[in-house]
């Protein structure tokens, strides 16, 4: 008879033998790939994706949609911590102090104060979490990565498409210069690019102003004021992005007076719709869908463990810097509706049906 304690040896023995080669099975099949849930917990992580405001549409509409799904299709048990700061620099240090407690393997901010983002970044290093700027640089203190479209480029591009409109149209008179935020590094790079293509222009710079927080509200308001100050004398308004160039145009319209050109920047479904009525001059097309989709790519390598590399340098940071498109009138049908950046059934309706048919837009 066998003895007990050799058959219980015999089992356990065989039990651990069964562990370690299913073990070995399991390490092989994720061992360094770029997908599929790679090793250190990746498969289960938490990525946070703190969005800097409610004043632009498409952090609700857009940037956390598109990011989460493609974080779904690399990682399935991954979860996204997502955030609105609406505005507020220590709200979002709040979220970002919240989504490190929950043990998150990388963050991701577009922040609403670049300077005070910086403070969140020293944090999350601290803590061995890589962080990756969204759209909006943090220049003090470098992060680990950095994914957006060039913005210096975005302000030229407007710049010099409206230049050329006021000269081909021979415009009289000068140019309002409507920035984005003061607290945002992005629309510091913006406003340079504008200037590069206004300042050597001839065109007169009547007046410029930096918008609080982006609001739209805000740059009405100044818009307004500046309608009273060169009455007749404003041939064109360059605008940082939709909002501030939505609140520009507004402004001339509540003051009766005819809407000169106005640029925009974001290619957002009102700013579409403002071209075809023909009362917004011009927007950039930067698709959404590619930065976010870098930006969750980015952030999934991160929680692996790797460090990807950039494509680019920018305040020190690895980087990737996509070209954006400036869209008119002229080339808003290809651009924004054959690239499937629109739908005409969300953008052609009511008032705009007629133009979007005269467009061949369907």
């Amino acid at each position: 008879m066998t003895n007990p304690r050799t058959r219980v040896a015999a089992l356990v023995a065989a039990a651990l033998s069964t562990t370690l080669a299913l073990s070995a099975c399991g390490s092989g099949s994720d061992g360094g790939g770029s997908g599929g849930g790679g090793g250190g917990g990746a498969e289960d992580a938490k990525i946070a994706f703190l969005m800097p405001d409610l004043a632009s549409t498409r952090y609700e509409q857009y940037d956390s949609p598109l990011f989460k799904k493609k974080i779904a299709e690399l990682c399935p048990g991954c979860e996204v911590i997502y955030q609105n700061a609406d505005s507020d620099a220590s709200k979002q240090q709040q979220q970002a102090d919240s989504a490190l407690a929950q043990g998150v393997k990388a963050l991701v901010i577009d922040p609403v104060d670049s300077a005070a983002a910086a403070t969140i970044v020293q944090t999350a290093q601290s803590q061995d979490v890589p962080v990756i700027a969204y759209d909006r640089p943090i220049p003090k203190i470098p992060a680990d990565y950095y994914v957006s479209f060039d913005n210096e480029k975005i302000g030229a591009l407007i710049g010099q498409s409206l230049v050329d409109d006021l000269k081909a149209t021979k415009a009289e008179g000068g140019i309002l210069q409507v920035n984005g935020s003061p607290t945002d590094a992005a629309a510091g790079l913006i406003k340079k690019g504008i200037h590069s293509a206004i300042d050597p222009s001839g065109i007169d710079l009547l007046a410029e102003y930096d918008t609080p927080d982006w609001q739209p509200e805000k740059a009405q308001s100044w818009v307004s004021g500046q309608i009273t100050k060169f009455p007749d004398q404003i041939a064109g308004v360059v605008a940082a992005n939709d909002g501030t160039g939505g609140g520009a145009i507004a402004a001339f319209k509540a003051a009766g007076v005819t809407v000169p050109p106005v640029t925009g920047n974001d290619a957002e479904l009102a700013a579409a719709q403002r071209i075809l009525a023909g009362d917004q001059y011009n927007t950039i097309s930067k698709p959404i869908k590619t930065v976010a989709e870098a930006a969750a790519v980015v952030a999934y390598d991160f929680a692996q463990g790797k460090t990807p590399k950039g494509k680019a340098t920018l305040f020190d940071t690895p980087s990737q810097l996509f070209t954006p498109e400036v869209v008119t009138r002229d080339n808003i049908k290809e651009a924004l509706f054959d690239s499937g950046a629109l739908e005409a059934a969300d953008v052609c309706t009511g008032e705009y049906a007629k133009a979007c048919t005269e467009l061949g837009i369907s």
